[in-house]
């Protein structure tokens, strides 16, 4: 893969669905966009290269429920929520006491995760 086209996520073209929720984003790996890498909103890469069309359709069908299940920052064992996502940083709050509205502190991890410090329970 070229450097020209790595992990800049403003080459990535973001991938809407209907009721112009952004489902994840498309990563050149070439200048033409034969191929492309699937990535989700944390910036996760979802499978191998592929064709755009191909790719846009895998984003499509996963959505985005999986921003609702717990998550671990770099294998820990803490179940964090996610709070907030931006381009400014994903936000984490212990999973326990945010879906009981207690106060927490905030965890945040720079977007896009493309090291993978972020993975689901």
């Amino acid at each position: 893969m070229s450097e020209t086209f790595g992990v800049n996520p403003s080459a990535w073209v973001p991938v809407v669905r209907d009721d112009r929720e952004i489902v994840g984003y498309l990563q050149p790996t070439t200048p033409d966009f034969e191929a492309v890498i699937a990535r989700n909103r944390l910036g996760h890469a979802v499978g191998e290269p592929q064709g755009y069309v191909s790719a846009e359709e895998t984003l499509l069908e996963r959505g985005i429920a999986e921003l609702a299940e717990d998550w671990y920052l770099d294998g820990g064992e803490q179940a964090l929520a996610i709070a907030e996502l931006s381009p400014a940083g994903i936000v984490l709050r212990d999973a326990l006491r945010a879906k009981a509205l207690v106060p927490t502190e905030d965890v945040v991890v720079a977007w896009p995760d493309v090291t993978g410090r972020l993975t689901r329970g």
